[in-house]
């Protein structure tokens, strides 16, 4: 059944048929829900690895303090933070095309960063530094991790309000 749009011209109401999709906008509305899907499946596995990344550091970083110096200060979080601001802008970049993506994962990854370094902080404050010596810079360069990925997280809310904000004024 072809669609019809009904308008009140006076006091009767007008029937007229839809405009009909030409070929190439047909054609063009599969080929974007196509590349949606591939966006989105590539947005998954970048979580994935996001987070296998995200376990993997915090051991390094455990091990670390853990280990009271006896391994090298973790070098991977600029790795890290690169990784997880290629997630978190392609995340954006998929919802702006209108893809429905996971929700919260942003949080997960803030709350972990937090709780660990939360954490270090207090079993360091408890063992009066037994596990850190004098040298040791793992709580600060954990502290810095902490805040980058606060930031990267804080960004990513930014760009999703204002994409929000904007989509609301182009309706009114």
């Amino acid at each position: 059944m072809p669609a019809v749009h009904t308008l009140r011209e006076g006091a009767d109401w007008v029937q007229f048929p839809a405009p009909r999709q030409s070929k190439n906008m047909e054609n063009k509305s599969q080929e974007l829900k196509k590349v949606r899907e591939i966006e989105a499946r590539i947005n998954r596995n970048l979580y994935v690895i996001s987070m296998m990344l995200t376990l993997m550091t915090m051991a390094i970083v455990l091990t670390e303090f853990f280990s009271k110096g006896e391994f090298p200060n973790f070098n991977v979080d600029i790795f890290y933070l690169g990784v997880l601001v290629v997630y978190s802008l392609h995340k954006e970049i998929v919802r702006l095309m209108g893809k429905k993506t996971f929700r919260h994962h942003g949080e997960y990854f803030v709350y972990a960063w937090v709780i660990l370094t939360g954490c270090l902080y207090l079993v360091n404050f408890s063992t009066k530094n037994y596990f850190v010596s004098e040298q040791s810079t793992v709580l600060t360069d954990l502290s810095m991790l902490t805040l980058e990925v606060m930031f990267v997280f804080a960004i990513t809310r930014i760009i999703k309000i204002l994409r929000i904000s904007y989509t609301l004024k182009r309706k009114r």
